[in-house]
């Protein structure tokens, strides 16, 4: 049975509706991350956030590998990257959200503190 592709659509910003599950993929960007460098470039140790990584790894918008003991998570596909940056432009460039929002690194520069 098909879904038609509103519905798919509204299950998608539905489950990037998190911060965490918006904010992996954007550090993503650059390429794979390790898992322990998730927390600092996040801004500390949200709780759950073993449980919004494998929401992304079961929505298919992040993968993980282990590399020896270390488990690195990569981006799946740079859409939901370009979704993030689309939204960025939008948001930024509505008259109320030039004053009142601050980009996260990321945003704001092109780099990832790692």
């Amino acid at each position: 049975m098909s879904v038609p592709l509103h519905q798919a659509k509204t299950a998608s910003f539905r489950m990037l509706g998190h911060l965490v599950r918006m904010r992996v993929p954007e550090l993503l960007q650059d390429g794979p991350m390790p898992v322990r460098g998730l927390p600092a470039a996040i801004g500390g140790e949200p709780p759950g956030l073993s449980r919004q990584r494998a929401a992304l790894r079961r929505a298919g918008i992040a993968g993980a590998t282990r590399v020896g003991p270390t488990v690195v998570h990569e981006p799946a596909g740079g859409d939901v990257a370009d979704l993030a940056e689309a939204a960025r432009r939008i948001l930024t460039d509505m008259p109320a959200g030039r004053d009142g929002l601050s980009a996260a690194p990321r945003e704001r520069d092109g780099t990832v503190a790692r």
